[in-house]
């Protein structure tokens, strides 16, 4: 029981912090009480007290999730199952249930994590398992450390087994089955709306929201625009998305030089993808609406990969007259004073909707604007309380003011959130929430349709050149990695990113587009099904008789002289029709052989005293050599 209860405990400890407050303390209580019951010898308890213990469990369950069905329920679940069981287990079949419960619970980790330190984690605990198992079937028991060994030499002689099933079984497009609805419940990431400080908050977080690897130079860091949801939609606090056609047709012209790149996106809970502004190409399974953005019809619960061209310019389609009409939406009784300061930019410049533009930019420039990661809280009418009072803000009161004067203006505006930079490691870019960014899109007919117009950059240029860290105003809201103290630290950060990116890439994202490649970058060309199930069979084949060759060899090796010489005398006396039971030592044998060939009896006893000193004594070459001339000189008469 020791060795289970460590086993249990150790599969058990990653997933407390996941489990409501009374089923860790539970857990707890009864891991500590079956191991001092096991220690001073108590009885269990009985049925009278589980059964009721087991509906309270299950009706605490309910009122913790309010459902016994997905992940987190289910987890905490199979956990009180285990804790239960241990307070009826008294067999080995019970430890059995409880090793099954626990390799349950083991995989169910995977549902929450994927890393590498998981992955040694489980791998370590699967071995104390296998060795829990291998004790609960001994029916004397032990202290556990040989078959601790034992179990840590299966587990590494079960490595090559694994690593051809992972590189030749056929893979299919996503998992054998989906994560539950819940998987992903408490992701960090942008939304399909905008208010004052909806991104700042974001801002604080140093997750990873993707990566990217160029397959060319990696872009300057001004034109590191990351395209996600396109905001239409004012209601006077709030910019909203709506959801547009898909389409799987670029719906513009691109214009230059394309740039591709692979971006890994961790999972966002979202239907969009990020994408270099402009995306022009649409990733597998995925579509593109009219305003550019990427989408796919499944959320991103998972980590996804996918590969992308952008255009840095495009020739818009023309627009529409729904498109015209929702790009100058406004409310009525929002923002008189910037009304009025857009429609002196029209009278002054007429019809040339670029000098609008410009003066816009122009007067946040000049104005005593600052941009700060400690905005004051807008109240009422936020657009002209930003715009003539506060004039303290972050990217989203930028982006949504600008809009909003655009659009009182005359000139269709448009909100897009998404990402602005990264931080290079090595020969890819990690793009972290803290670099989440919002800008605004006018259409300018000179300028061939929808135009970026970044109004942060006339405020605070440092961020869209240096990055989010470049901020003075508010830096201590920024997240660890987004600071410039203790470089050291960050470098190490970022060599552990390197190597979660190379298992995200090589690993992880290892699915039938990846197998392909890699198969034929070893020569084998184009692989079907088929041929890559009998690669499987033959090789697993081939190492399977290659482990039991040299299983065989090594127990045979594995034999002292004595043993193997005493071992030739029982085969012996078997072929010679003496009937030997496996647990009958050489004095024995030889006793049942004298009785059967009494003609040589007295050399038979000869060879039992002689196998008896050489086995159990001190043996010596003087004792084989005396064995070995008495089996020579041994003559059994079947006849």
């Amino acid at each position: 029981w020791p060795w289970l209860l460590l086993a249990l405990a150790l599969v058990l400890v990653p997933h407390m912090s996941r489990l409501p407050l009374w089923l860790s303390g539970l857990v707890i209580v009864v891991g500590l009480w079956r191991g001092w019951s096991a220690w001073q010898g108590k009885s269990l308890p009985g049925r009278w007290l589980l059964l009721p213990l087991t509906l309270l469990v299950v009706a605490g369950l309910f009122f913790s999730f309010r459902t016994l069905l997905g992940r987190d329920p289910g987890v905490a679940l199979l956990a009180a199952m285990a804790a239960l069981k241990l307070l009826e287990s008294r067999t080995a079949r019970d430890a059995q249930v409880l090793i099954m419960l626990g390799f349950l619970l083991l995989m169910s980790h995977l549902l929450f994590d994927q890393e590498i330190p998981t992955a040694i984690y489980l791998f370590c605990t699967t071995i104390f398992l296998i060795a829990a198992q291998a004790v609960s079937q001994r029916r004397n028991p032990t202290r556990g450390w040989p078959e601790l060994k034992l179990a840590g030499r299966m587990a590494l002689q079960a490595v090559p087994i694994m690593l051809i099933l992972f590189v030749l079984f056929p893979r299919i497009s996503g998992p054998l089955w989906g994560l539950p609805k819940d998987a992903h419940g408490g992701l960090t990431g942008l939304s399909n709306s905008m208010s004052p400080g909806s991104i700042d908050q974001l801002v604080q977080s140093d997750e990873v929201a993707f990566r990217v690897r160029f397959r060319g130079q990696i872009p300057s860091q001004n034109m590191l625009y990351w395209r996600g949801p396109v905001l239409w939609r004012f209601y006077g606090r709030e910019w909203r998305g709506y959801e547009e056609r898909i389409r799987q047709e670029i719906p513009f012209m691109p214009i230059g030089n394309p740039t591709d790149y692979t971006v890994t996106m961790e999972p966002s809970g979202e239907h969009w993808l990020l994408a270099l502004d402009v995306p022009g190409s649409i990733p597998q399974d995925a579509g593109i609406t009219g305003s550019y953005q990427l989408v796919r019809p499944k959320r991103v619960n998972e980590r996804l990969q996918y590969a992308v061209r952008s255009y840095g310019q495009v020739q818009s389609l023309p627009m529409t007259d729904w498109e015209h009409r929702l790009g100058l939406q406004m409310p009525r009784d929002i923002g008189v004073r910037a009304r009025a300061l857009a429609q002196s930019w029209r009278n002054i410049y007429g019809n040339d909707d670029g000098a609008i533009v410009a003066a816009g930019l122009r007067y946040i420039r000049e104005q005593p604007f600052v941009y700060t990661l400690q905005p004051p809280l807008l109240q009422g009418d936020v657009v002209d309380e930003f715009l003539f009072e506060t004039r303290r803000g972050f990217c989203e009161h930028y982006a949504g003011s600008f809009a909003f004067l655009m659009r009182a203006a005359g000139i269709p505006a448009r909100v897009i959130l998404g990402y602005q930079g990264g931080e290079r490691n090595g020969d890819y870019l990690i793009v972290r929430q803290s670099d989440a960014h919002a800008w605004v899109e006018v259409w300018l007919d000179e300028q061939g349709g929808w135009t970026r117009i970044d109004p942060t950059a006339a405020v605070a240029p440092v961020r869209i050149e240096q990055g989010i860290y470049a901020v003075t105003e508010g830096a201590d809201q920024l997240p660890f990695m987004a600071r410039r103290e203790l470089l050291w630290l960050r470098d190490v950060a970022l060599y552990w990113d390197l190597m979660n990116a190379s298992w995200n890439e090589v690993v992880l994202a290892y699915g039938p587009q990846q197998q392909k490649d890699f198969l034929s970058g070893l020569g084998f060309g184009e692989v079907d099904f088929r041929e890559m199930m009998i690669a499987t069979v033959v090789l697993l084949s081939l190492v399977g008789c290659g482990a039991w060759i040299r299983l065989l060899w090594r127990k045979h090796r594995g034999k002292d002289p004595s043993t193997r010489h005493y071992l030739r005398y029982r085969q012996r006396l078997q072929k010679a029709g003496v009937v030997l039971k496996a647990h009958w030592g050489p004095i024995e044998i030889s006793e049942k052989a004298a009785a059967k060939f009494p003609a040589e009896a007295h050399r038979l006893r000869q060879l039992g005293q002689a196998y008896a000193a050489l086995l159990y004594n001190h043996a010596t070459q003087q004792g084989l050599e005396e064995c070995e001339h008495l089996l020579i000189s041994l003559q059994l008469n079947t006849r």
